[in-house]
């Protein structure tokens, strides 16, 4: 996490006269069921004339429920359209979801065996009552979000990694995501440190500092050991970013990484050590805010650690989303991901339904990110555990108290794409407006899914369009609604 946090954005409020509560009430009349119906992602779903969505207000009056189904004609009417074209294809998606910190893990292990199933079911299961979460974030030794800073090797001077181990992992961090794996075996998992271990830096500490050049190798072979070992446990890590927030030297863990210390520890060290072990995990550099795109433009300049580079990595408390559309334009091979935005205690669950679906989900896909991942899956009602000087105020997706589950703003900013737009689903064509944000995919099993949020003050009644047809739709002011057709 960062220490400067992008502030909630505020639900507005807005009036209707008769006329148009009528119509929403007509228009948008939710079931009872908040998870029923068929998800893109989990079922045979509609790819005929007939339209399911669902719906999350920014009031709460709806949660991820779905509406009463609509149909596509040719009925002419004077509101405005968004257009889909599936016949203009960008980027595959990877997936969606949170990260999986030490403090997650341990919660959700705090639950009892039955609700703990329940649970792991209900986030990455693939049934109609699942949310379909395919894309994980973990940390490599400690995040902030784990009970105390640690590292897999705190052995001073071990250089031969000769007590390299996992064993703060076994009681809660590695049960929990082999239960997650044997419930959803597919998913993809990215893996960063929030610090090298504290003896192999110049300060000693497990704050800030920056990796000593002297260990630059030994380093490297932490990140082939860490990999190999989570192999040999059943756990395939499809990327890694060498350094979290390499900017922010100020959190606990943390560890401070320039860009040119991150192209030379690359091209001469991890790279070559991937190479000479076969190791295939994709090498993604920065991992940090879109106010800075200069830092992976230059590791992705130097000509030697590019070859070894598979993409860039962005959270944004701070800049502008479109920064990855910069990178993208300068390294089109690249890959773009978005790995971490969080919610706040203080937050607003309208503000944050809204800049969160804006900016996360829809901003990062547009702007060619491959996932779109909140941060922290799951803490306790003190949002906790976290390191001291960890974040205090980070909410989970869900809040757990015992066996009691709240869901909270991320989980459902994350469900209006994960349950119906599944690993290997392309983002196609969607026109937008000045209040209406968009992101349309194709599934691979050639499902059409739009995902709609109002940014604005007031209701949007408006068209959806495809092949010549369209269908009139209402989205309450602040909330976000997922087509599937």
């Amino acid at each position: 996490m960062s220490n400067a946090k992008r502030p909630s954005s505020f639900l507005h409020s807005f009036s209707l006269n008769f006329f148009l509560l009528a119509f929403l009430l007509s228009a948008c009349c939710c079931s009872k069921n908040s998870n029923s119906g068929n998800g893109g992602n989990n079922n045979t779903g509609n790819t005929g004339a007939t339209v399911n969505f669902w719906l999350t207000n920014g009031n709460q009056s709806a949660l991820l429920q779905k509406q009463t189904a609509l149909s596509f004609g040719t009925t002419a009417n004077t509101y405005l359209n968004i257009d889909v074209d599936s016949s203009k294809t960008f980027q595959s998606v990877d997936g969606f979801g949170f990260t999986l910190t030490g403090g997650s893990a341990y919660v959700i292990n705090r639950m009892s065996s039955t609700a703990k199933a329940a649970l792991l079911n209900e986030l990455f299961g693939s049934d109609s009552s699942s949310i379909g979460i395919s894309y994980l974030r973990i940390s490599i030794g400690a995040s902030d979000l784990d009970a105390s800073a640690f590292s897999y090797d705190d052995v001073a001077q071990d250089t031969t990694l000769s007590h390299f181990n996992f064993s703060l992992d076994t009681a809660d961090f590695l049960p929990v995501l082999k239960q997650i794996l044997a419930i959803n075996p597919s998913i993809k998992i990215i893996a960063t440190p929030w610090s090298a271990p504290a003896w192999m830096k110049d300060n000693g500490g497990t704050i800030g500092g920056s990796l000593l050049p002297a260990y630059y190798n030994v380093y490297a072979q932490y990140f082939v050991k860490y990999i190999q070992l989570m192999k040999a446990t059943g756990i395939t890590i499809d990327a890694i970013t060498p350094q979290n927030e390499p900017l922010n030297p100020g959190n606990n863990p943390s560890m401070l990484m320039y860009a040119g210390q991150q192209a030379t520890f690359i091209k001469n060290y991890l790279g070559p050590a991937f190479q000479a072990t076969n190791i295939s995990t994709k090498i993604i550099v920065y991992d940090h805010n879109c106010d800075r795109p200069d830092y992976p433009d230059s590791v992705l300049n130097d000509a030697s650690a590019n070859t070894f580079v598979n993409g860039s990595a962005f959270h944004l408390y701070a800049g502008d989303i479109s920064a990855l559309s910069q990178v993208h334009n300068q390294f089109p091979d690249k890959q773009l991901y978005f790995t971490e935005q969080y919610t706040g205690s203080t937050g607003d669950f309208g503000g944050d339904l809204k800049w969160h679906l804006k900016n996360v989900v829809i901003g990062s896909i547009r702007n060619w990110s491959r996932i779109a991942l909140e941060w922290n899956l799951a803490n306790d009602a003190s949002y906790g555990p976290h390191t001291p000087g960890g974040c205090t105020t980070c909410k989970g997706a869900v809040t757990l108290t015992g066996s009691s589950v709240t869901r909270n703003v991320g989980y459902y900013i994350i469900a209006h794409a994960s349950k119906f737009v599944p690993t290997g689903s392309v983002r196609i064509s969607s026109t937008v407006t000045s209040t209406l944000n968009t992101a349309a995919f194709l599934t691979p099993l050639g499902r059409k899914v739009l995902i709609v949020e109002n940014d604005d003050q007031g209701a949007a009644i408006f068209n959806i369009r495809y092949n010549g047809k369209w269908f009139p739709t209402t989205v309450p002011a602040g909330s976000v609604a997922t087509y599937v057709w």
